[in-house]
């Protein structure tokens, strides 16, 4: 790689000697800078925090860290704010989903802007680091991403509690008269006590988990508190970091290549993490020359045991994750099963970055030996039903229902479930399967969270306590459940899963990798000549949502445009 020599991107706004180079240096005077400042590596800083987002309240004191350091090893930080997606506050729940492609392109067109050498990326919530990721990788400039921390678990009589599964654990009780409503508000004024993602492992902690998996974060800072001082420390030090990033033009196609990307897969099963990880390694592999696929996650997790003990398919949280060692202690306990000569952003390799790691707390963090259980991660589907894959996650499943025959209960969209699977005089019996068509990224414009399927009540008070789930959406990576979730091709653009009615039979086998519905092929065509999908007819006219509905790629792909994927685009 080039050294300290390198002549730096940024000098071809600052050296021309024209009346361009006259006004871009006269717009720097004005901000009290002088002629040798113009000489130093300018450092991009995306911020995007805001009110909207409890996941970053927290980031002005990491900007000013990472500020500091870089102005002490010579460069010139410069912040900007990008558009923020805080999940928990959008409407419906998840349709920040929706904005990740945005942000990305937004970010990487700030970047092309202005006279940037290197990125500093800071993000926590669900869609912001992969988002960032997918940034990085196309514009491929030298760049570290900054995971934002979790926040302290709550603790709620006699015992701590967190983000999505107790929620959930304790609607369920309400629903079987074990709590009452006025006990959900205290829970709610008890679940979390600073801020920072979500302390339980749904899609902001797997995404920042990834992150340092990839090699774009620092070893050991994605599950540092939020408001831990050990952060602030972190950040000075990537300040430092990413001037030599800058002198040495490392870049993130040097750092998430395709054994990167095999290694951040492995780690996802590790860590028994969200199936949103699908979707966003996926995403951010098309930006590169990676040809990643649906398949190769269920192939690495078959061979990979859970080695992380944590909420929704475990008992800890995310602080005990910190305390027991963190993703190093995790990464170094996978031993052989990681490809340890990859480059990350530090410039030396994984396995130098993560050797000496020891777990502190081998109930958290177990060990090939000893792990916290058998493989069991993503399992990818086929079938009549999803011909282009669909995935389940079998760690937050019931096992009793991983192979399962039912009646299909069909709902054309979520909102129709929602107004009708909780009606007490409902049609819905034991043993059922819930379909929610329609929440593909074509088919909702945007991919909202339409897995998200309590039990109903009068299923919960005759002692039922999951049922089987099928939906061309997705789901927060807090929920636990038997979901077939992300069925491609979805029911919007032709996807046999738009055929169902009620009263099909649905056979599932998750040992099988199979998911069908009990219908012959000339059945399933007769179905599909009565009503062609006509996905425009009702989806949005103007504007973003526009352009992303008629550009998404599918699930097995990871919804990103068309436009913007290198693999297989020709």
């Amino acid at each position: 790689m080039a050294g300290q020599d390198r002549h730096l991107r940024s000098q071809r706004w600052y050296d021309d000697t024209g009346v361009n180079g006259f006004l871009q240096r006269s717009a720097l005077r004005v901000q009290g800078l002088r002629e040798k400042d113009y000489q130093r590596p300018v450092i991009g800083i995306a911020n995007n925090t805001s009110d909207f987002n409890r996941c970053h309240t927290h980031f002005d004191s990491m900007v000013t860290a990472v500020k500091e350091s870089v102005l002490a090893a010579g460069g010139r930080p410069r912040e900007f704010n990008t558009m923020t997606l805080g999940a928990d506050l959008a409407y419906p729940l998840g349709m920040t989903f929706l904005h990740r492609n945005l942000l990305s392109m937004e970010v990487e067109q700030m970047a092309e802007l202005h006279g940037v050498d290197g990125l500093v990326m800071l993000g926590a919530c669900d869609e912001t680091i992969p988002a960032m990721l997918m940034a990085a990788a196309s514009i491929d400039l030298p760049t570290i991403v900054i995971p934002g921390g979790p926040s302290f678990s709550g603790f709620w009589r006699g015992r701590d509690v967190g983000s999505g599964y107790d929620c959930h654990r304790a609607f369920e009780a309400l629903g079987r008269g074990e709590l009452t409503p006025a006990d959900i508000t205290d829970l709610e004024c008890s679940l979390e006590r600073s801020p920072g993602h979500c302390s339980t492992m749904g899609t902001a902690g797997t995404m920042t988990t990834l992150a340092e998996a990839l090699g774009m974060a620092p070893a050991g800072s994605s599950a540092i508190p939020a408001v831990d001082s050990r952060r602030l420390a972190m950040c000075r030090d990537v300040g430092e970091l990413i001037m030599h990033a800058v002198a040495d033009d490392l870049r993130p196609s040097h750092v998430m290549t395709s054994d990167a990307f095999r290694n951040a897969v492995r780690v996802l099963a590790a860590i028994d993490g969200s199936a949103n990880g699908v979707l966003h390694l996926l995403a951010i592999a098309g930006r590169l020359d990676v040809d990643l696929k649906l398949i190769d996650f269920d192939e690495l997790s078959a061979t990979t045991p859970v080695l992380l003990n944590m909420r929704p398919s475990g008992q800890f949280y995310y602080t005990d994750f910190f305390n027991a060692g963190g993703v190093p202690a995790l990464m170094n306990a996978l031993g052989p099963l990681l490809n340890r000569e990859v480059l990350t952003v530090t410039g030396r390799t994984l396995g130098a970055e993560i050797d000496g790691a020891v777990i502190r707390d081998e109930r958290v963090i177990g060990t090939l030996e000893n792990p916290v259980s058998a493989p069991r991660g993503i399992a990818v589907l086929t079938g009549n039903l999803a011909p282009d894959g669909a995935i389940v996650r079998t760690g937050v499943a019931s096992p009793a229902l991983l192979t399962h025959r039912g009646r299909a209960v069909v709902f054309q969209s979520k909102e129709e479930q929602d107004e009708q699977l909780y009606k007490p005089d409902f049609d819905i019996r034991p043993g059922d399967v819930v379909v929610v068509l329609n929440g593909g990224p074509r088919g909702s414009a945007g991919m909202p969270e339409t897995a998200r399927i309590q039990v109903p009540d009068k299923l919960l008070s005759a002692g039922v306590t999951d049922l089987v789930r099928l939906t061309d959406g997705r789901v927060g990576g807090t929920v636990s459940g038997t979901a077939v979730l992300q069925v491609t091709p979805e029911a919007a653009v032709g996807g046999p899963i738009g055929l169902l009615r009620t009263g099909d039979m649905i056979r599932l086998d998750v040992p099988g990798r199979r998911v069908d519905v009990e219908l012959s092929d000339v059945e399933l065509a007769a179905r599909r000549a009565e009503a062609a999908p006509d996905r425009d007819a009702n989806g949005p006219q103007r504007g973003y949502g526009k352009l992303y509905v008629e550009r998404v790629t599918q699930a097995d792909t990871g919804c990103d445009f068309d436009f913007m994927r290198r693999v297989n685009s020709g």
